[in-house]
C-alpha cells in the first residue's frame, strides 16, 4: 500500500514536471525585442513629432503623434506580447503587420492595431482590434501594468488582456486583409504617456 501512495506521488510529480518544462520550453521561443537599455532594433519615422526614450529600463513615449516601428517588415504570423500602462486621459496601440507611415497608420487600411486605452476621450478601449472590434468597458485601468498579446496566423487575428480574450475574428474581406509588415507601439497626443516594460514576439512556422 505505501508503494503505491509514492508510486502515485511520484507520477504526479512527473506529470507536473513535465507541464512545467513545456511551460518553459514556451516560454523560451518568445525573442525580446526591448533590451531594457536603448531603443536598437527600432526606428521612427522622419516626420513624426513623438519622444521616445528609455527610462529606469522602459520604453517611454510622449509627446505628439508618432510610432515606434520595429526595423524589421517582414513579421508575419506571430504572438506579439506588449507590457505596458498608459496614462490617466492617454492613448496607445500595439500596432502589426504595419507599413512604415508618418503620424497615424490606419487600422484596415495600412495594418492592424490593438487599442491601449483606459481612461482616453476615444470610447474604444483597451483589447479592440481598432476599426474592427470594439470594446468599450475599462479592462484596466490607467498607469497599470497589463500584457496585451496579440495572436496573428494568416486571417486570423485573436487578442487577450491579461489572459482574456477580447478578440477572436477572422477577417474575409481581402482589401483589409495585411499578411505581413512592422510591429509598432504608437504615442497618440501631447499629455499621453505610454511606457512599455516587454515586447516580446514568437514567430509561428507556416
Amino acid at each position: 500500500m505505501l508503494s503505491f501512495v509514492w508510486a502515485k506521488r511520484l507520477a504526479i510529480a512527473t506529470i507536473f514536471s513535465c507541464l512545467a518544462s513545456t511551460a518553459t520550453r514556451a516560454e523560451e521561443e518568445f525573442v525580446q525585442l526591448f533590451n531594457g537599455k536603448d531603443l536598437t532594433g527600432w526606428k521612427t519615422h522622419p516626420d513624426d513629432k513623438a519622444k521616445w526614450e528609455v527610462k529606469d529600463g522602459l520604453i517611454v513615449g510622449s509627446g505628439p503623434a508618432g510610432h515606434l516601428f520595429t526595423e524589421r517588415d517582414d513579421f508575419s504570423d506571430f504572438v506579439f506580447r506588449l507590457t505596458c500602462s498608459i496614462s490617466d486621459k492617454g492613448n496607445s496601440g500595439q500596432y502589426f503587420r504595419t507599413k512604415f507611415k508618418k503620424a497615424f497608420p490606419v487600422s484596415g487600411q495600412d495594418g492592424y492595431e490593438a487599442q491601449v486605452n483606459s481612461t482616453g476621450s476615444d470610447k474604444v478601449k483597451t483589447g479592440s482590434l481598432y476599426n474592427f472590434v470594439k470594446v468599450y468597458d475599462i479592462l484596466v485601468q490607467p498607469d497599470t501594468e497589463f500584457t496585451q498579446e496579440v495572436t496573428a496566423i494568416g486571417n486570423h487575428i485573436v487578442i487577450k488582456v491579461n489572459g482574456k480574450t477580447t478578440v477572436d475574428l477572422k477577417i474575409e474581406d481581402e482589401k483589409k486583409l495585411f499578411l505581413k509588415g512592422h510591429l509598432a507601439i504608437q504615442q497618440h497626443d501631447p499629455g499621453s504617456v505610454v511606457k512599455v516594460r516587454k515586447v516580446e514576439v514568437k514567430e509561428l512556422k507556416k
